[in-house]
C-alpha cells in the first residue's frame, strides 16, 4: 500500500480526533513506528490492521471510517492537494464526474507508483449515474467508501446537491449510484489555479 494512503489515514485521525488518539491506537499494534512516510510502500495488511484498530477505538464501522477519510481528504484545510487535483477535472460537478475515468492516470503523473482503483462512470441520463470502482490487483482493501466520501465532499465543493448510494461489490468492482438533484444548489467553495503538490 502506498504510503500516501496510510499517511492520509494518520492525518485524518490526528486532525479530527487528536494526536493522542492516533498514538494510543498505533502503539497497541506494535508496528515499531507511530508515523507513516508518504513516499514509502507498506504491506496491505498494515493498512487493514490500522483501520480495524481505529474502528474499534472510535466505535465506527470501517466503511463509515473510510467515507470520513474520503471527505476529510477534500474538505480539510490541512490537506489541499487532493482537492486541487480533482478540481482540475471540470468547471462543475457534471464535468468532474466525467473526468473520473482519467483520474488514476492523472494521479500517476504526480506520483508514478500510486495505485488508485480504476474508475468507470456510466451516464444513465436525467442526472442518474453509476460509478464502478475497480478492485486493486495488488491488495484487497476496498476503497469504494473512500470514493463515496470524496464524491460527497466534491459535491459540496461545487455546490451541487447529490444522492449517493454504495451498492456493494461484485464482479471485481464496487458500485456507487449517483443521483444529481441540482447542479447549483449552493455557492460552493472558491477555487484558483496555482501550485500544489499531491502529497499535501
Amino acid at each position: 500500500m502506498h504510503g500516501l494512503v496510510n499517511r492520509a489515514i494518520e492525518r485524518f485521525v490526528r486532525d479530527t480526533y487528536g494526536r493522542d488518539v492516533w498514538i494510543e491506537t498505533i502503539r497497541r499494534l506494535d508496528l515499531g513506528y507511530t508515523e507513516f512516510e508518504a513516499m514509502m510502500t507498506y504491506e496491505p495488511q498494515v493498512t487493514k490492521k490500522v483501520l480495524t484498530a481505529l474502528g474499534q477505538r472510535l466505535d465506527k464501522a470501517v466503511p463509515d471510517l473510510l467515507e470520513d477519510i474520503g471527505t476529510y481528504m477534500i474538505s480539510h484545510p490541512n490537506i489541499e492537494a487532493p482537492r486541487r487535483l480533482l478540481r482540475f477535472g471540470g468547471v462543475d460537478f457534471v464535468d468532474f464526474l466525467h473526468s473520473l475515468d482519467d483520474l488514476p492516470e492523472r494521479a500517476r503523473l504526480a506520483v508514478a507508483d500510486l495505485d488508485l482503483p480504476l474508475l468507470e462512470l456510466r451516464d444513465h441520463g436525467e442526472g442518474s449515474y453509476s460509478l464502478n470502482v475497480g478492485l486493486s490487483e495488488h491488495h484487497d482493501l476496498r476503497l469504494g467508501h473512500v470514493v463515496m466520501g470524496v464524491l460527497r465532499a466534491m459535491a459540496d465543493d461545487y455546490g451541487a446537491l447529490v444522492f449517493l448510494e454504495h451498492r456493494g461489490a461484485s464482479a471485481g468492482r464496487e458500485v456507487i449510484l449517483i443521483r444529481l438533484l441540482e447542479t447549483a444548489f449552493a455557492s460552493g467553495r472558491s477555487f484558483e489555479l496555482g501550485a500544489g503538490g499531491l502529497a499535501g
